[in-house]
């Protein structure tokens, strides 16, 4: 799954540890997740979405190469 999580933290001027902290998560679950080396849970993507204030669908998208 691909996202635009980089993106929309960079268009804010965020650290990955002030998304982290935002989202009570790791800074490393916040790497791992831009780099897509993990998918978040559902509870954690609607929580990402809410904080963007935007649709999950617009954060993540299917990477249909998979």
């Amino acid at each position: 799954m691909k996202n635009r999580l980089k993106v929309l933290r960079a268009e804010r001027d965020w650290t990955q540890a002030r998304l982290a902290a935002g989202l009570d998560v790791s800074r490393q679950t916040i790497n791992a997740i831009e780099t897509g080396k993990y998918d978040p849970s559902l509870p954690l993507a609607f929580k990402i979405a809410r904080l963007f204030e935007q649709p999950i669908e617009d954060i993540f998208i299917e990477d249909e190469s998979s």
